[in-house]
């Protein structure tokens, strides 16, 4: 409720104010994309823009829907003093869509640029594909625990045991984005798995065919199926918990891939009655 006061240099970055003082400088953005009803439209919900922070994501069925929400996107900028960075923004088409869209796909320009096509993106650490297959996260995530527990192992190999497993949990068990994986290939999985448990021998010093579940359980640590299922769970706790609208109707899916996934791969089975 203060006097308005300009800012000529923008946020400060890591600044408690900043977040706050950026989502009420974009929020304008976000209402005018959603309110133009232009893009995907699932059960009747507008689901065109995702935002965090300064990273935001399009989403459209067709070329022209794009075009007109980046022209939503240019007009605001030049009004609020931005400029959007046209080498770091690119775009993708989704194999799913490709029945039903020509071979050549129009030409998708910011600021009169051309915007690169390309067949995967980095979007907050997460690594999206065009064919929605999780494999080449799951290969960026394997080859990063790999490097945390050789740092580990090498920096700390001095340590008492309890000291090691404790930097295990904090360092290793994270699986960044693990929870998103829902397509993917027995291979990937298995190598992932493999390196989570070699990581773990890595770090305590164990022999390198040492029996994987017993190592686990005497350290009271868990293993590599119990920490997916953990982060899958917690993921679907707090989607369903949520008051955002978007993420209140990806739960009321009970078509939904991820959660049929969920209950596939990471819910214990029933064990079979026995007949007598």
């Amino acid at each position: 409720m203060s006097d308005p006061y300009h800012l000529e240099c923008g946020v400060r970055q890591g600044g408690l104010s900043s977040p706050t003082l950026f989502n009420l400088y974009v929020n304008d953005l976000i209402v005018a994309l959603s309110s133009l009803h232009v893009g995907c439209h699932i059960d009747g919900l507008c689901v065109n823009n995702l935002s965090y922070a300064d990273d935001m994501v399009l989403l459209s069925a067709s070329v022209c829907g794009l075009r007109k929400l980046l022209r939503i996107c240019e007009e605001y900028a030049c009004g609020h003093g931005l400029l959007y960075n046209v080498k770091k923004s690119q775009f993708m088409v989704f194999e799913g869509a490709r029945a039903r869209c020509p071979g050549n796909v129009p030409a998708v320009k910011l600021y009169g640029v051309p915007l690169q096509r390309v067949e995967q993106f980095k979007y907050l650490g997460h690594i999206l594909t065009v064919d929605l297959k999780d494999q080449a996260d799951m290969d960026r995530e394997r080859r990063a625990l790999s490097v945390r527990a050789n740092m580990i192992a090498r920096r700390f190999a001095r340590c008492s045991g309890e000291v090691k497993v404790t930097l295990f949990r904090a360092y290793c068990t994270s699986l960044y984005t693990c929870s998103l994986w829902a397509d993917y290939s027995g291979r990937s999985y298995s190598a992932i798995r493999v390196q989570y448990n070699n990581a773990f021998r890595a770090v305590l010093g164990l022999p390198r065919y040492c029996s994987a579940s017993g190592m686990f359980a005497e350290a009271n640590t868990d293993c590599f199926h119990t920490t997916m299922r953990k982060r899958a769970t917690s993921l679907l706790r707090r989607v369903r918990a949520s008051t955002n609208t978007v993420l209140a109707m990806i739960a009321g899916r009970i078509d939904s891939p991820y959660l049929w996934h969920c209950s596939k791969r990471h819910v214990a089975q029933p064990v079979p009655e026995r007949r007598y």
